[in-house]
């Protein structure tokens, strides 16, 4: 396929390290399905194949999330047809025109959901699913701090927890940022003020469950805005990885619980996978949760759009166009 291209990683390192380079992507094999792309989403895990914080055989094939329409279908594959639109996010490859998956990856995108917004909605959505129904089943009345509130996975977080009747109390980098979202409380700030803000909105108890995707700069605030016997949800390292955790820390905290979950380990079945997606697609149809595209980059601008996100600078959702 002469027309093919992808945006590779060509050793560990900072932006300047992404690359376009053609590529072949051959026929579909046995289960396999090859996908024209027509959006992908850029997310931090894409930072972190980039910079080594995920291990990868260079170079690397960077991205997860792409969807657009079915173009050659393998043998044993049922259920699908040629122009079917699809999404997927699972292995690398998805900075690219063309991209093969197997099929039990694959998740059909419905009426009323664009691919654009299936492109940009997909992990973050799937990674909220997972979140708000299945890492902790939170009932309507409990109080849930999440952190950078603004942004891709906490951006659909947010209102798929109000949705569910749980009080969301966001926090952000800044006041322009904390504006932006729609929640029971909003915060701002330094971490070091959070623990005693948090107290003061729960009249000294603290909050059910924190949601942290930031790691490392947040996590000693995290811990202190729990109430006793409060979870804490560590689903990310925007600032780095978080350090050695002291179980002590747990224990005097309050009797704490921690989890570091990731969306693999909720979505391993094709059963489940399927079953992720139609509770996202559904609440996208519904209007409860929304893409939120704050950015577009042309595909072969996937350098600038790993700045401007490392440098927490986007609001909501980034797309690549190929």
């Amino acid at each position: 396929m002469r027309d093919a291209w992808r945006m590779v990683a060509r050793s560990h390192g900072g932006p300047e390290v992404i690359a376009r380079e053609d590529f072949d992507p051959g026929m579909p094999g046995d289960g396999e399905l090859l996908i024209a792309q027509e959006a992908i989403g850029l997310n931090f895990i894409d930072i972190y194949y980039r910079t080594g914080l995920y291990p990868a055989p260079l170079p690397i094939p960077l991205g997860l999330e792409g969807a657009g329409h079915v173009i050659a279908i393998g043998s044993g594959v049922s259920g699908y047809a040629v122009g079917d639109r699809v999404g997927c996010t699972h292995g690398l490859g998805a900075y690219a025109t063309h991209r093969i998956i197997a099929a039990e990856r694959a998740v059909k995108i419905p009426d009323g959901v664009s691919n654009v917004d299936a492109a940009a909605m997909m992990l973050k959505g799937m990674t909220a699913c997972y979140l708000a129904e299945d890492t902790v089943a939170l009932k309507a009345g409990q109080v849930a701090l999440v952190h950078a509130a603004a942004g891709g996975v906490a951006s659909v977080l947010v209102p798929w927890l109000r949705d569910k009747g749980v009080v969301v109390i966001a926090h952000c980098g800044s006041a322009e940022k904390a504006a932006l979202v729609d929640a029971d409380r909003r915060l701002h700030g330094a971490f070091a003020d959070l623990p005693s803000k948090v107290r003061d909105l729960t009249d000294g108890v603290g909050v059910d469950v924190v949601y942290d995707g930031v790691g490392k700069d947040s996590w000693t605030a995290s811990l202190g805005c729990l109430k006793r016997r409060g979870l804490m949800v560590s689903y990310g390292n925007a600032s780095g990885a978080v350090p050695p955790i002291s179980l002590l820390d747990l224990s005097r905290g309050g009797s704490l619980y921690v989890t570091r979950p990731t969306l693999a380990d909720y979505v391993a079945t094709p059963e489940a996978l399927n079953h992720t997606a139609e509770r996202l697609f559904y609440r996208m149809q519904r209007g409860v949760v929304r893409a939120t595209i704050g950015q577009h980059f042309a595909l072969a601008e996937a350098a600038e759009a790993h700045r401007i996100l490392e440098a927490r600078q986007t609001i909501g959702s980034t797309v690549l166009i190929p």
